[in-house]
């Protein structure tokens, strides 16, 4: 069995690492955004911490290997649970940004390419905001998750391994 949470800023690179850890080791790959968000909506939905740790659950359920990734803590601390590996992702504001802006469409996101090119600003500044916040999307709640986390870690400061 092998489990890896894969966490950090919107930006650093937690898709392109859990997508290419899930293919190389031949695992499942959960992306936290799809356990934490109700599908269907007009306007974001939050699910419920249960409803989400049931998903998790299941998806634990159904694969014994496999790669989380998010930036929740509260699912994060979830997902830890079932952890044999973290890598926490932490390359500073500048190359998040720098990676937000060579991002490329996310369907599973925005409908379209120009509404997701409409909404960076507004991810650039979020993305700005990783060092200052307190709240559970944060560099202080990241930083709590990577620190009281006993089993195997690695905290990577920039885009290159």
């Amino acid at each position: 069995m092998f489990r890896l949470v894969v966490f950090g800023n919107s930006g650093s690179g937690k898709s392109t690492l859990a997508r290419a850890e899930s293919v190389a080791r031949s695992c499942a790959h959960l992306d936290l955004d799809s356990i934490a968000w109700e599908e269907g909506h007009a306007a974001p939905t939050r699910r419920t911490l249960e409803t989400s740790g049931r998903l998790l659950d299941e998806f634990c359920a159904r694969n014994t290997s496999g790669v989380i990734e998010g930036c929740y803590a509260d699912r994060l601390e979830l997902a830890m649970l079932r952890a044999t590996e973290v890598i926490f992702l932490n390359p500073g504001v500048e190359t998040c940004q720098a990676n937000c802006r060579r991002r490329p469409w996310e369907p599973h996101k925005y409908f379209t390419a120009e509404a997701q090119q409409a909404n960076l600003n507004m991810l650039l500044n979020w993305v700005a905001q990783y060092p200052h916040r307190n709240d559970e999307f944060s560099l202080q709640a990241h930083r709590r998750l990577f620190d009281g986390f006993s089993g195997t870690k690695q905290e990577y400061t920039s885009n290159v391994r």
